[in-house]
């Protein structure tokens, strides 16, 4: 759809990413660590009261102006060499591994994992692909909760498994013209489902729908994965994007009796607006670390060494700048709502990440559509891109054909207030 988007000169609110900078200093870190080849050593005793930021932008100054060289005329990186723009260890820097490892306990208060209990990926995607390669054998099943983003069935087939579908339907309403105000599913359905898989995937904050799995539903799944010797695979890159009283839940940490059987895969991309630097990880258990890093190498070999080093700058980021991050999206998700409602779309208000998934069949301009052709006539007919809501599910069931488009909310205020206008305008 964002190749549509473009040759339909349509506003993008289809694809997942964002259209603005990361943070200024992981912009600045990473093109210090291209240029000079190395770690910047900091030495901001010598600049009393400048920030890291200027202190980077003044070295950068510095290294510019004398085309690369040092002050005599030496090339920047030969006293210590190019490290950045070469190899690193192929399950990643240990600094960064190490500040990983500091980022759970500074988030979650989750002390138990390690530098040699994390591989630093080629993205979250890549993480999440070592993952099922490391468990899952041909044949095996895998369980996945409908709607769902489309690289887990892919790859799924990539690797020989059986993805199996639980669906997620909006919550019973004593209305019937409202949908609901959450996501829900059926314990019934998703113990049947485990009974004979070998891999649960579990995404919270959810994609397409917004939902935050809350502690009683993670409580009632980690039962029944250690009842059925279910390895749980996470995705967790919208970790920063919960909203009102919702909150993201690290697993392992509040269920430690599945932390063998749990393995975590999360990326900067999101939370960073950096999708292009594919620079993600996996928390793994012990016992399974050699045989995902020897997947992991064959796979990607490693994610790239400038970006690693940047994302050092990410990860010791202010507090200030995550609870920014959800208040910012959760601002934008909202606004986006008010206009879909009002324009007929019927909508569950999203717990968290900043997709809406939202019911068109009630809108008088859509009603009768496909929602490829719903998708297809907002993109050409109103100029607004987004995804038809077929392409989330494997079942193809129907009360979930035809129901649904996914609008993603995290490009720039502009862009949605040009959205905005053009729905109300023209639908």
């Amino acid at each position: 759809m964002t190749r549509l988007a473009i040759e339909y000169k349509a506003v993008n609110l289809s694809q997942g990413f964002p259209n603005e900078s990361p943070p200024w200093v992981v912009k600045l870190a990473l093109v210090h660590g291209v240029l000079l080849g190395r770690p910047y050593e900091d030495k901001g005793g010598d600049s009393e009261g400048s920030t890291i930021e200027e202190r980077l932008q003044s070295s950068l100054s510095n290294m510019i102006s004398l085309d690369g060289n040092n002050s005599d005329g030496s090339a920047t990186s030969a006293a210590g060499g190019d490290q950045l723009n070469q190899y690193s260890p192929p399950c990643g820097r240990l600094d960064l591994r190490s500040s990983i490892a500091n980022y759970y306990q500074r988030f979650y208060n989750y002390g138990d994992v390690g530098a040699e209990d994390i591989t630093v990926t080629l993205g979250a995607t890549e993480a999440l692909a070592s993952a099922l390669r490391t468990i899952g054998r041909p044949g095996d099943k895998c369980v996945i909760f409908e709607p769902f983003h489309e690289l887990y069935p892919s790859q799924c087939q990539l690797f020989y498994l059986e993805p199996v579908y639980v669906t997620l339907r909006p919550e019973p309403n004593e209305n019937a013209d409202e949908i609901g105000t959450n996501w829900t599913y059926d314990q019934k359905e998703l113990e049947e489902a485990l009974s004979d898989a070998k891999i649960l995937v579990l995404n919270t904050p959810h994609n397409p729908t917004g939902k935050v799995f809350s502690k009683s539903e993670l409580a009632n799944i980690v039962a029944l994965c250690l009842k059925f010797d279910v390895y749980l695979v996470t995705d967790e890159i919208y970790e920063h994007m919960c909203y009102n009283d919702h909150v993201h839940i690290c697993i392992p940490h509040e269920f430690p009796q599945i932390k063998h059987r749990t393995l975590i895969c999360n990326s900067i991309g999101k939370s960073a607006s950096a999708t292009g630097w594919r620079l993600g990880w996996c928390v793994h258990p012990p016992h399974l670390r050699n045989t995902y890093r020897g997947i992991h190498d064959q796979l990607a070999v490693m994610s790239p060494h400038p970006m690693q080093y940047a994302a050092l700058s990410y990860l010791t980021l202010s507090n200030e700048y995550f609870s920014d991050l959800s208040c910012k999206y959760h601002r934008r998700v909202s606004k986006l709502e008010v206009a879909l409602k009002a324009a007929g779309f019927r909508v569950i208000s999203p717990q968290g990440a900043y997709y809406l998934f939202v019911n068109y069949t009630s809108v008088p301009g859509l009603a009768g559509m496909t929602s490829e052709q719903a998708a297809m006539h907002l993109l050409k007919n109103i100029g607004v891109a987004c995804v038809p809501g077929d392409n989330f599910y494997g079942t193809k069931h129907p009360t979930t054909r035809n129901q649904y488009l996914r609008f993603a909310a995290c490009r720039s205020d502009d862009d949605l207030d040009e959205a905005i206008q053009l729905l109300k305008m023209k639908l």
